[in-house]
């Protein structure tokens, strides 16, 4: 039989490796800060709406190199957003650092949800239009790992090269941000959690 204390530091240590901070309150976009267009984002029920001309929504204080985000996200018909992992504000434009993972169930943009845009991606559509589902993106040393209602969609592994070049698109210490890509898009986003990985 195990001894109890040795059981116990096992817990705690996983506790501790477990434990989720949300980044959205639900009830405003306290500790984030918007590119262009901030009024494509608004706190409505308890959640994100992104409805409008593109911008970026950054999560400000954060600077994580190892770590997995969770998020649950409903989308609309056909909506286009993006979840940034490794990124860092940029005040107009696309974010050029890190990399975008995608949020399109039926846009006309064929790269779905949960590729690694234009690196990694995924033709399949795995969630309705309308319906809530968890994205989970974990980011640990060379690799990402996108899921959707815990399903592996992309398991992407950065080569040296580019780890290693000038290209900004690399797994480097950052932030996340969320996009609102264009007028007819619509998404919302219910939780956003953040979760360091050692």
């Amino acid at each position: 039989m195990k001894n109890p204390l040795f059981l116990l530091f096992l817990f705690l240590s996983f506790s501790s490796h477990a434990q989720w901070t949300d980044l959205f309150n639900g009830k405003d976009l306290k500790a984030w800060k918007t590119s262009e267009n901030p009024n494509s984002f608004r706190v409505e029920n308890g959640e994100l709406i992104i409805e409008g001309p593109r911008g970026h929504l950054f999560y400000e204080g954060l600077n994580l190199r190892n770590f997995e985000v969770h998020a649950r996200v409903k989308t609309y018909p056909g909506a286009n957003s993006g979840l940034y992992v490794c990124t860092a504000f940029l005040e107009k434009d696309w974010p050029k650092q890190g990399y975008e993972i995608q949020v399109n169930n039926s846009h006309t943009d064929w790269r779905r949800t949960a590729s690694v845009y234009g690196i990694q991606d995924a033709k399949e559509t795995y969630v309705k239009d309308g319906e809530w589902f968890d994205l989970n993106v974990i980011v640990q040393g060379n690799k990402i790992t996108t899921k959707i209602n815990g399903q592996t969609v992309i398991d992407y592994t950065e080569t040296a090269e580019r780890a290693n070049g000038t290209d900004p698109r690399k797994l480097q210490a950052g932030t996340i941000a969320i996009q609102a890509h264009d007028p007819k898009s619509k998404v919302a986003y219910q939780q956003i959690q953040v979760r360091e990985i050692k």
